[in-house]
Order: structure tokens, then C-alpha cells, then sequence
């Protein structure tokens, strides 16, 4: 296993993972106490002389530079015999090509009693990489706490009817067939389907949509989900491992075991400098001892010059600082990417999948739509409603108080005799005659005809809207229009994704009218509708099946598989822990106009990977014939090992700073 692939195989561990972060950090900070000394030893810092003269300095700096490389640099070293069993040559193998070469060379140069060492750059080669190694980890560890706060939605306990009386057992012990009874405000259990009472099921943390479901007998209800309005007795039908949230949280976990780690830029140059390097060494030293008869240890410096500045630290400082500007920037504008590769495959996006409910939309009902009955003023409308409403806990209900508490000049009333009837609304006594809040049924079951006002309801039910019917004192008073409302940079988004190349889809589990109707309000052509929570996960393997590098956006339990399945999972951070857990990019203030400040994000960051990527070798490569001095003989030029060394860290410098340029890329 290399490098990468153990930290990402750690990583998938919560606990391992935490703990190798804090190992490589332990690593880091011993590398740099011991390094620094080691360089004032080797007399490479500015402006302070030589304090210990050789053989002296040379064995302080086998010493010192021993726990760095076998100890501090072990995981570098054990990567490079992982992989070269595996036949690759990758990031581990460039990093210990270089610090062996360094470190071994100097221990036979001490032991010969030379008075040349390179102990310095084998140090700081180790140092530096770790340090951009522990940034790495830091930005990918937490990812993996999705299938714990699934199971978090089932209640531990369970109430069910044996034997005609009611008793609690733990959740684990339920049957098929027993019979749970589920007051208001209780999570259902498990699975099951209503057997006796009806009442509003609030779905959104399982379905992810905002409008409670009414069920009556013989509908089913899933576990997890929230018992609103009425008591009800209900038989199980799944439990354990069959139930729906059981089915997601093992989607989950298969969608996020089936992706290997992404395959690191730096290991692609890596792969060919690994080649570069050894092959400039051998050459170099071959062509001073064998054909310009140089003595040996004159053909061993120049080969070790060449080695170490063709396997610069640098290379191990490119993607790494990238990235930490990169997740530094987004943070900054409220966009966690929670890994490199991420960060990474973001750019690459070409189809961009978003959940409707709480995405596109806002999640929650608002009243979108009034239509007093003639000769009823508005605000009395308003205030009728409220007064009833405000003793309920029904979605619907809530966003009726809210609209008017909004409303100016609004005279306050109260209720009394407040009664909520299951599947119609709920009925009160205001101002000392009978106020009715629901729909079209409760009215007709009190005596009151809403049929003046049936042309405006279907008007607004073409809109996507659900009608809640007020009437007071047996006469009809209006009709509210209530519906999940498009978040206001919804269309904005849609636009400039249009724009970067992404093609937009719709997935909802709504029906095809309304996920059309939403579509096309906001400029989105493609539209998965109806579909079940276990199946969102199909599309986006049919997406991928076509070709396209996909994106899923969500903020609801039934996301989390389909936004692991996708190659990026986004979460919109006002969902569920779920959602944010399962994704690897998460918009900390539900904004989807964030969606595309993401991509040109990753964009920017990946122009900067590059850029450093290319000047870290090319800078390297192109002095690579200095260094093993094609041009000594006829010009003089050479650079000693400790030149080497120190323009590996100004090559180093260069990439610190054009990866802090990206602070100033506009997103």
C-alpha cells in the first residue's frame, strides 16, 4: 500500500484516522527540532558561521539526522517498498529516492572521514514533506460519520401492544407483525403500516420533503420518521437491517467503500522524476569515474547534486499548499471541501444533480399565495388564521403564523378551544364563534361551501401550492396558497452553472408536475421526478454510466446515498448531519449560488497545483546538468550538494508563494 493510499485507507476510520493525523504531526514538529540544528551544523544558515568544524559536525549530523530519516520519515520509506512491489513509482518514491541518496551518501562520506555531508537536505527534505503530508490529513479526516448519525434517527425504544396493554421494549427487540403505538410528537420505530387512527407524518429528515405526509389505514409510515398530529397504532412490516434507513445506510457505505482514492498529480510527475533522478545519478557518476576518470568521491558529489536537486522537496510542497490556500479561500466564502482530491475532481464537474426539497427550494412551507372572499378584508383573513394556527405544530400551520407576523397593522387575537383533527386541519373558538383552518373537507363537514372561492385554488394548485381554506363563524372567509418557496439564488445559480459547462438536472421525489413546474421556474431542463429515496442513487449511476463526471447536491437523509455514489458529493449545510456527512463539499450557508463559486474555486486551485507542479520540476530538471556538472570542465559551473540543498528550498519558497497568490483569485 502506498503513502496515500494507507492515509486514505486510515482515513475511512474515524478513530485510526484521528490517531495517524496526530502521529504524522508528532513526526513534523521532532523532523523540524532536529533539522534546524542540523542545518547551523552544516553552516548553511545566513549569517551565522560554522559553530563545529568536521569530522566533529558530521557525526552531531549522522546523530541528528537519523531519527529524521528512519524514524520521522519511516511512513515515506515503508510507501517506497509498498510500492515498488506493486510495481509504481509514486510520491514515497520520489521522497525516499532523494532523502536515502542524501542520508546514505553522508554516512559513508563521515565514516571515510570526508568532510563533505548532506545530513541537512535529507532532513529537510523529510521536514517539509511531512509538514505538507500533516496539512493534508488535517483537511480530509471527519468524513466518515454518515452511517452513525443514520442509526441516530431511530429512537432506542419502542411502544408496543401485547396482549391489549402497552409496553416500552428496546427498538432492537421489535417483530414483524407487533403493533407499535405512536402518540404525537414520537419517532416511528421502525417500518410499519397503520392499522388504526390517521394523522400527518413529518418525512423531511428521511425523504427530505418539507409538507407532512397524511396517513390514514393501510398506508405505510417509515422508521425514523416523525408522528405530527394524531395518535396512531401502526404493524411493523421491516426492522433491523430491512427498514428503508437501514437500506440507505448501506448504500452509503458501499457508494463510499467502491471509490478509490483519487490518483495525486504529484504522482503522475513524481512517477518520471523518480526515473529522472535515479537515472541523472547513475549517469552522472558513471560518466566521471568511467569516462573522465574523476576520482571517486568528486564522481559521488556530482551524482548526489543530481539527485537531490531532481528530487526537490518542493514537489511534495505543491499540491499540498495549493490546497491549504485552496480550503483556506473557500472556508473563508462559507464553502467546506473537506479533501484534496475533492478539491481536486471538483473542477473537472460536467453535470450537476440537485435535490429540489431544501436545495432548489427553501424546505420549509411559506405562504406563497392569499385570495380573500369579497367583502373580507385581508388582514382579517390573516388574523383568523393565525389565532387557530398558532396553537398547532403542523408545517403548515407554522407558516401561516410566520406570514403574519410579517403582516403590518395585523389586530392580534386569540383562540381558545383549540382542536386538531387529523388529515383536515383545526378548528377554534375566535372571538366567540367557531374558526375553521384547514381544507376543503373540514369546511364541508362544518356547513361551510368554499365553493366561491374554488377557482382561485385550483389556480394555485397549478402552481404547486397546498390550500389551506379559513372560515369564521360559518362564513368562508379565504384561501392560502402554501408551498415550498425557490430560494431566491436559486436562478442565479442555475445560470452561471449554464455558464462554467455544467449542465444542471433535477431529482425529486415529488410528482412530475411540480418537479417540472420548479424546473422550469429556475431554468433547469433535465428532470428525474418521483423517485424513491433508494433510488436516487440509480440515477447518478446512470449519469455516470453516460459519460458524465457528476455532482449531486442535497440536504436530506435520503441524499446521502446518491451524494456518496457521486464522484462529488455536495451538501447544503442546513440538512441533516446525514447529508453533510455522507458529501465532500458542504455550502455552510445553504446558498446554491455556492455551488458555482466551488467550481471556479477548484479551478483556480488546480491552475495553481499545476503551476507549481511544473516549476517544481522544470525548475529542478533544467539544473539538473548543472549539477552533475556537464559544464564544469568547460565553464567552471557546478553546484555542490549543499547548493543543491538550499535551491530546493528556494525552489520550495517560490511554490509557498505562488500558491498564497491564490488568496487573491476571484470565486
Amino acid at each position: 500500500m502506498t503513502m496515500d493510499q494507507h492515509a486514505a485507507h486510515n482515513m475511512s476510520d474515524p478513530a485510526m484516522g484521528k490517531a495517524m493525523e496526530l502521529d504524522v504531526r508528532r513526526r513534523f514538529f521532532v523532523a523540524l527540532a532536529l533539522t534546524v540544528p542540523i542545518a547551523v551544523l552544516a553552516g548553511h544558515v545566513p549569517g551565522l558561521p560554522m559553530l563545529v568544524e568536521p569530522p566533529l559536525s558530521s557525526w552531531l549530523g549522522l546523530a541528528l539526522a537519523t531519527p529524521v530519516v528512519w524514524w520521522c520519515g519511516w511512513m515515506f520509506l515503508s510507501g517506497t517498498v509498498s510500492a515498488l512491489r506493486q510495481r509504481k513509482l509514486d510520491m514515497s518514491v520520489l521522497i525516499a529516492t532523494g532523502v536515502l541518496a542524501a542520508y546514505l551518501s553522508s554516512v559513508y562520506l563521515t565514516i571515510t572521514g570526508n568532510p563533505t555531508s548532506y545530513y541537512e537536505a535529507a532532513a529537510m527534505l523529510v521536514t517539509f514533506v511531512l509538514f505538507g503530508h500533516w496539512m493534508e490529513m488535517k483537511s480530509r479526516r471527519g468524513t466518515s460519520d454518515a452511517l452513525r448519525a443514520l442509526f441516530d434517527l431511530t429512537p432506542p425504544m419502542a411502544r408496543i401492544v401485547r396482549d391489549g396493554a402497552e409496553r416500552e421494549v428496546p427498538t432492537a427487540e421489535v417483530k414483524v407483525g407487533d403493533v407499535l403505538a405512536v402518540r404525537p410528537g414520537e419517532k416511528i420505530p421502525v417500518d410499519a403500516r397503520v392499522v388504526d387512527g390517521v394523522t400527518d407524518v413529518d418525512e423531511s429528515l428521511v425523504t427530505g420533503e418539507s409538507l407532512p405526509a397524511h396517513k390514514k389505514p393501510g398506508d405505510d409510515v417509515v422508521g425514523g420518521s416523525i408522528n405530527a398530529t394524531g395518535p396512531i397504532r401502526a404493524e411493523a412490516t421491516r426492522v433491523g437491517r430491512d427498514t428503508i434507513l437501514a437500506q440507505i445506510a448501506d448504500l452509503v457505505d458501499k457508494a463510499q467503500k467502491s471509490k478509490a482514492p483519487g490518483q495525486r498529480i504529484a504522482d503522475r510527475a513524481a512517477g518520471i522524476l523518480v526515473v529522472v533522478a535515479v537515472g541523472a545519478g547513475i549517469a552522472t557518476f558513471v560518466a566521471w569515474s568511467v569516462i573522465a576518470h574523476a576520482p571517486f568521491i568528486q564522481s559521488l558529489t556530482f551524482a548526489i547534486s543530481a539527485i537531490v536537486i531532481a528530487c526537490p522537496d518542493a514537489l511534495g510542497l505543491a499540491t499540498p499548499t495549493a490546497v491549504a490556500v485552496g480550503t483556506g479561500l473557500g472556508a473563508r466564502h462559507n464553502i467546506l471541501i473537506k479533501d484534496a482530491a475533492t478539491l481536486e475532481g471538483v473542477s473537472r464537474i460536467d453535470t450537476i444533480v440537485l435535490d429540489k426539497t431544501g436545495t432548489i427550494t427553501l424546505g420549509a412551507p411559506q405562504v406563497t399565495d392569499i385570495e380573500p372572499t369579497a367583502g373580507v378584508d385581508r388582514l382579517r383573513l390573516l388574523t383568523v388564521a393565525a389565532a387557530v394556527s398558532a396553537s398547532s405544530t403542523h408545517p403548515l400551520s407554522k407558516a401561516i403564523v410566520q406570514f403574519a407576523a410579517a403582516q403590518h397593522d395585523m389586530a392580534a387575537a386569540a383562540a381558545t378551544d383549540v382542536t386538531n383533527v387529523p388529515g383536515l386541519g383545526v378548528k377554534a373558538t375566535v372571538d366567540g364563534a367557531l374558526a375553521l383552518v384547514g381544507n376543503e373537507a373540514l369546511l364541508r363537514a362544518n356547513g361551510v361551501d368554499a365553493a366561491p372561492l374554488l377557482p382561485s385554488a385550483a389556480r394555485f394548485t397549478s402552481a404547486g401550492a397546498s390550500l389551506t381554506f379559513v372560515a369564521h363563524g360559518g362564513k368562508l372567509l379565504g384561501v392560502l396558497g402554501i408551498k415550498d418557496a425557490i430560494r431566491p439564488t436559486s436562478i442565479a445559480a442555475i445560470t452561471e452553472l449554464k455558464a462554467l459547462g455544467v449542465t444542471p438536472v433535477l431529482l425529486s421525489g415529488d410528482a412530475k408536475g411540480t418537479a417540472e413546474r420548479v424546473a422550469r421556474d429556475v431554468g433547469i431542463e433535465r428532470v428525474f421526478a418521483e423517485v424513491r429515496p433508494e433510488q436516487k442513487a440509480d440515477y447518478i449511476k446512470k449519469l455516470q454510466s453516460e459519460g458524465h463526471v457528476t455532482a449531486m447536491v442535497g440536504d436530506g437523509v435520503n441524499d446521502a446515498p446518491a451524494l456518496a455514489q457521486a464522484d462529488i458529493g455536495i451538501a447544503i449545510g442546513a440538512g441533516t448531519d446525514v447529508a453533510i456527512q455522507a458529501a465532500k463539499v458542504v455550502l455552510m450557508k445553504s446558498d446554491p449560488a455556492d455551488i458555482p463559486r466551488a467550481i471556479r474555486l477548484s479551478k483556480a486551485t488546480v491552475r495553481k497545483m499545476r503551476q507549481n507542479l511544473v516549476w517544481a520540476s522544470v525548475y529542478n530538471v533544467l539544473a539538473i546538468p548543472v549539477a552533475a556538472g556537464a559544464f564544469y570542465a568547460r565553464f567552471g559551473w557546478s553546484l555542490r550538494p549543499e547548493v543543491s540543498a538550499l535551491l530546493m528550498s528556494a525552489s520550495s519558497i517560490i511554490v509557498a508563494l505562488n500558491a498564497v497568490s491564490l488568496r487573491r483569485a476571484k470565486i
